[in-house]
């Protein structure tokens, strides 16, 4: 049987843990280290993260910008610590992540996401789970979106 996936709040006593999660050596240009993005959400009024668990084993961390009402959300950062990938963690978390995406804004018609281009990137991770090509660059990185619906445009 798999572990049940959870997202939780990341607290005094799992924070030096949560950073300790690292991708592999060659997708470490395509996310920032949890430090950096958890450093990045506590300065920030629009960073809503967690740390994705297996069971009770910590494996990952996303971090979701919850910005103004009328933009869309947007998954700022994801990772899964390379000890777990190809698990399928990855998949169930942007799951549970969707499912909190819907729950708090009802309205939203997009979840948006960039990438960073590469050999060894996620976009095939994402355009995978649903994900679509906006055509847009933003900051050098390929903006994706996962259509939620027929909320209002």
């Amino acid at each position: 049987m798999t572990d049940a996936v959870t997202l939780r709040a990341i607290d005094p006593t799992t924070v030096r843990t949560i950073c300790a999660l690292s991708v592999r050596e060659d997708q470490r240009g395509f996310v920032a280290p949890n430090a950096i993005s958890m450093s990045e959400a506590a300065v920030s009024e629009v960073a809503w993260f967690r740390a994705v668990y297996a069971g009770e084993e910590p494996v990952g961390f996303l971090m979701l910008d919850v910005g103004e009402h009328d933009q869309p959300p947007y998954l700022w950062r994801f990772m899964i610590d390379a000890a777990h990938q190809g698990r399928g963690h990855g998949r169930r978390a942007l799951g549970l992540l969707v499912e909190h995406v819907r729950e708090r804004f009802p309205d939203a018609r997009e979840l948006l996401t960039s990438v960073v281009e590469g050999d060894g990137g996620p976009k095939p991770f994402y355009l995978g789970l649903g994900f679509e090509d906006t055509g847009r660059v933003e900051d050098g990185e390929t903006v994706l979106r996962l259509p939620l619906g027929d909320g209002p445009s």
